[in-house]
C-alpha cells in the first residue's frame, strides 16, 4: 500500500496544500506547532475515518473556515485509488471513493491500512485499559469490517442502555424494558470479544518473537486478553449487576470494560516494569502489528511515526529502523539529526513551516 499525494484545504493550519510521497522514508522536519502532525493526521482520517490525536471533525477545520477537504491518491493491490473526504462543521463528514459517494464510513476502512506511533502509544503499557482498547479496536476495524459493524452497533447500544438506567431511575415501570437493549449488548457484545481473543491469539507469538531481537533475548514478553466477562456467562454477569448499573446509572459488563495484560519475565509491565521495559514492550507490539497486517492484508500498511524516535534511545531508533527497509513511512521530528537517513532514492525530505512544506534535497 502506498499514499502517492495528499491534497488539503482549509485543515488545520493548512489553507491549500499538495504534497507527494516516496515509497521510502518521507521525512517532514521543523519546529514544535508548525504542521507537521497535521499532516499524519489528515492520512489517518483517510484511511480510519478518525483523527489519531481523537479531535472532532469541527476542530480539524481551519479557524474561520465553514469547510475543510482532503484529498489522499493511494495504490492498494496496485490499483490506483483516489479518497476524498469533505468535514464539515454542524453536518456529518462526505466521503467519496475514486469520485463515488460513499453511504458509510465503514465502507473507507481496509482500503489502505495506516499504522501510527506516537509518544502516547510509548505510554500504552503504563496508562489505563482504555488505550490497550483502543489499539485492539483500531486494528480490528481496519481488517474487519465486521468487528468494526459488530463495534459501532454495540456502542450504539451501550448509550442507549445508559440513557435508560438514568430514566428507570426516576421509573420503575421502565425496568421491564431493559432486556430489549441487554440481548442486543450481549449479541454484539460476544462477536467483540471473540474476534479480541483471536487477535491476541495471533499477535502472542509475532510480539514475543520482536520482544526478544529487541532485548537481545534477555526477557520473554507475553501478552494475555483479559475480557471483563466471558463470551459464556456474559448474560447471567450482566443481569446480576442489574443492581449496581442501576445505582451507577451506567453499565458496568461488557467488552468496553476489557484490558490486556503485558508481562515481562512473568511480572506485569504495568505496574512493575521499568520505563525501558514499558517501551521495549510497545515498540514489539507495534512491530508485530506491522508484520501482521502484512501477512493478513497481503501486503505492507504505511507506517506514520510522529515525532517518536526522540523519545527511543539509539539501539531501539535503529532496531525500529531497520524494521521499515520495505515500508512507506512518514516520520515526523523537529531535526533532521534525529532521524538516521538512509540517503535512498526512495526517500525525501520536507521542511514544514508555518502551514508550509517544502521539499528539501537529501544531504
Amino acid at each position: 500500500m502506498l499514499i502517492r499525494q495528499l491534497q488539503l484545504n482549509d485543515f488545520r493550519n493548512y489553507g491549500s496544500l499538495t504534497i507527494s510521497f516516496s515509497e521510502g522514508v518521507n521525512l517532514l522536519y521543523g519546529d514544535n506547532a508548525q504542521g507537521k502532525t497535521n499532516l499524519l493526521e489528515a492520512i489517518c482520517l483517510s484511511a480510519t475515518t478518525r483523527a489519531f490525536r481523537g479531535a472532532k471533525d469541527k476542530e480539524l477545520i481551519r479557524f474561520g473556515c465553514d469547510e475543510a477537504h482532503i484529498g489522499t491518491r493511494i495504490v492498494s493491490h496496485n490499483v490506483p485509488h483516489r479518497v476524498d473526504m469533505h468535514l464539515r462543521r454542524n453536518k456529518p463528514k462526505g466521503i467519496a471513493i475514486d469520485e463515488i459517494p460513499i453511504r458509510r464510513s465503514a465502507e473507507l476502512l481496509g482500503l489502505l491500512h495506516v499504522i501510527s506511533f506516537c509518544p502516547d502509544d510509548l505510554a500504552m503499557m503504563k496508562s489505563g485499559p482504555s488505550e490497550r482498547r483502543r489499539f485492539l479496536d483500531m486494528e480490528l476495524c481496519q481488517m474487519d469490517p465486521v468487528y468494526c459493524s459488530n463495534l459501532i452497533n454495540y456502542n450504539k447500544v451501550l448509550v442507549q442502555r445508559n440513557n435508560l438506567l438514568k430514566q428507570i431511575s426516576g421509573n420503575l415501570s421502565l425496568r421491564d424494558t431493559l432486556f430489549v437493549w441487554d440481548e442486543q449488548l450481549v449479541r454484539y457484545g460476544r462477536e467483540i470479544i471473540r474476534r479480541r481473543e483471536a487477535l491476541i491469539r495471533d499477535l502472542l507469538p509475532v510480539v514475543t518473537k520482536k520482544h526478544g531481537s529487541l532485548s537481545g533475548d534477555k526477557e520473554t514478553l507475553t501478552m494475555e486478553y483479559a475480557p471483563n466477562v466471558s463470551i459464556d456467562d456474559y448474560e447471567d454477569k450482566l443481569a446480576r449487576n442489574f443492581e449496581h448499573d442501576l445505582f451507577m446509572k451506567s453499565t458496568g459488563v461488557g467488552p468496553h470494560r476489557d484490558d490486556v495484560d503485558f508481562s515481562v519475565n512473568d511480572r506485569n509491565v504495568r505496574l512493575y516494569g521499568s520505563q525501558g521495559q514499558q517501551r521495549t514492550a510497545a515498540l514489539a507490539l507495534k512491530l508485530a502489528e506491522i508484520e501482521l497486517v502484512r501477512e493478513r492484508a497481503g501486503e505492507a500498511p504505511v507506517l506514520l511515526l510522529d515525532d517518536v524516535l526522540s523519545e527511543l534511545d539509539r539501539s531501539r531508533q535503529l532496531q525500529l529502523l531497520s524494521e521499515i527497509d520495505n515500508l512507506q513511512t512518514i516520520v515526523t521530528c523537529t531535526g533532521m539529526e534525529e532521524f538516521v537517513l538512509r540517503r535512498s532514492s526512495e526517500d525525501s525530505i520536507y521542511l514544514v513551516k508555518k502551514g508550509t512544506v517544502e521539499a528539501k534535497a537529501i544531504p
